[in-house]
């Protein structure tokens, strides 16, 4: 028998060529994978639920796409059916950006926010994951010609797909986010997909094996268009490691700027009037500190997060002499107040870009403060590290004996984390008072509430009247609150934050 000719070869790959391109491929899945969340954040905002959402989403693709990859492998295995996948991947990465601005009018449409996530994350991710999901089964078809060494050869594909998608997490977790933003990272990832696809296709024997590398010069030219319109760019003022940051005027008041981080509008400022407060947890901020320390005497106050230095700079303004400082862990946070908010160069408040946790645990024993302000929770994103009974610890250590811990924190109806958050607050400050800011307590389905611990007691429901009164639940009626469900005491070792604040997602439109 006469051997087949050359051109009826069967093609192959490289074993090493073979665990380059499945490292590439993987590498690229989890680009995107990292990207989502950011992509995303503005209009879901970041928490466990949105997570879930994307991982669970972009494994059921991978999944979805290993399976189709097989069915492919077995009818059609050949160098250019793989440059194809490659294009089809490439396609499907760029058409996130698309859908990105598709899917923004679902927001109008009031859904559950737990189905509008997965609504959106099945809409935008799903596909591209499927279709670069379905390329490994191809790889290990195209190299397998030798069954002698099946368990080599494949072991070694699959270890290559894991360091892709180790070296993908961290290259875009540590650097490429913040380097080139997301928008331009995910027409990365489709340009450097189409690039294999098209080295991969002029190296075929069959037809259409120029069909990706022309594609390729196609998608060059629309990337100098998007770049020069402005297309690639960001949506957000600043991209950082932690948020998109807008900035605009107020529809109603153009002198004031609204701070936005991801979808939630964190702060108004008034460039021109420091003393400006526009939120009632502001507001009860205020009220607290005129009652427990009257006149206009100097402070001493660390505010754990600065988002618009609203209450640094009101302090700063209303108590001459303060020292000042703020822990934001978000550089990106600190120079937008600077260049967009109108916090001046020459402002005696301080700040240390840095975790507060990490922040308190290592300041001198002896520095103390009058107020330590805790602001730091941003929508339903609760950094659990600071609501747990190690921390207050810590910062009971570092107030004045006079002094106040103040906190602001979002829950539901239920209150199981605001239960639990005071429980916690109980046992190390003697004192604990709560204001629901509006309404009453357990009255809305999504309230900011004004903690103040303290080892003193306040002029709030004393002997004497107050006009923090009303504004604070009375002992009787938090004793009662807090005796409707067992007590819960958050650690470092059990602090269930995201699954006490369950019910306010689940309540939560887009």
């Amino acid at each position: 028998m006469n051997p087949a000719p050359e051109s009826y070869a069967p093609e192959r790959l490289h074993p090493l060529i073979a665990t380059l391109i499945v490292f590439l491929s993987n590498f690229g899945i989890l680009v995107l994978e990292l990207v989502a969340g950011r992509l995303t954040a503005p209009i879901v905002g970041v928490s466990l639920y949105t997570w879930t959402s994307i991982i669970g989403i972009i494994l059921a693709g991978i999944s979805l796409g290993n399976y189709l990859g097989g069915k492919i492998a077995d009818r059609w295995a050949s160098l250019t059916v793989l440059a194809w996948l490659f294009v089809l991947s490439a396609l499907g990465s760029a058409s996130i950006l698309w859908t990105i601005d598709l899917i923004n009018p679902l927001r109008e449409l009031e859904l559950p926010i737990i189905l509008g996530v997965l609504l959106i994350f099945t809409a935008v991710f799903l596909l591209p994951s499927t279709l670069l999901g379905t390329i490994s089964p191809v790889v290990v078809k195209l190299t397998l010609a030798d069954l002698n060494r099946t368990g080599d050869i494949v072991g070694k594909i699959y270890a290559a797909g894991a360091a892709g998608s180790i070296a993908g997490t961290f290259a875009t977790g540590f650097f490429l986010i913040s380097a080139f933003g997301t928008r331009l990272l995910v027409w990365g990832v489709a340009g450097g997909l189409l690039l294999i696809g098209a080295l991969i296709g002029l190296s075929a024997r069959r037809r259409l094996r120029y069909g990706p590398a022309l594609l390729l010069g196609l998608f060059l030219a629309l990337s100098v268009a998007a770049w020069q319109g402005g297309w690639l760019g960001s949506r957000c003022l600043r991209e950082t490691d932690y948020y998109c940051i807008k900035v605009r005027a107020d529809d109603k008041e153009p002198n004031l700027r609204v701070l936005t981080l991801d979808r939630l509008v964190h702060s108004y400022v008034d460039p021109e009037d420091p003393s400006y407060l526009r939120y009632g947890y502001e507001r009860v901020y205020a009220g607290v500190v005129e009652a427990a320390f009257p006149g206009e005497g100097p402070l001493s106050a660390l505010f754990i997060g600065g988002g618009g230095y609203t209450f640094p700079r009101y302090l700063e303004v209303t108590r001459p002499g303060s020292r000042v400082e703020v822990i934001e862990i978000d550089p990106g946070v600190t120079e937008t107040a600077y260049s967009a908010l109108g916090l001046p160069a020459d402002t005696t408040i301080v700040t240390f870009n840095e975790d507060a946790r990490r922040f308190i645990a290592n300041l001198p024993p002896g520095q103390g403060y009058d107020l330590i302000v805790g602001d730091a929770f941003n929508d339903f994103s609760v950094p659990y590290h600071l609501t747990t009974l190690e921390f207050d610890r810590q910062v009971a250590v570092h107030l004045k004996p006079d002094g106040l811990y103040l906190v602001n924190i979002i829950d539901g109806r239920e209150g199981a984390f605001l239960r639990a958050y005071v429980s916690t607050l109980r046992q190390v400050f003697a004192q604990v008072y709560v204001s629901p800011v509006v309404g009453q307590i357990g009255q809305l389905s999504r309230q900011t509430y004004v903690l103040v611990a303290a080892n003193r007691a306040l002029p709030i429901h004393a002997a004497q009247p107050s006009p923090l009164d009303e504004q604070f639940v009375t002992p009787a009626e938090l004793a009662d609150y807090l005796q409707q469900t067992p007590p819960l005491i958050l650690t470092d070792d059990y602090v269930p934050v995201d699954n006490l604040l369950a019910p306010v997602f689940v309540d939560s439109g887009l």
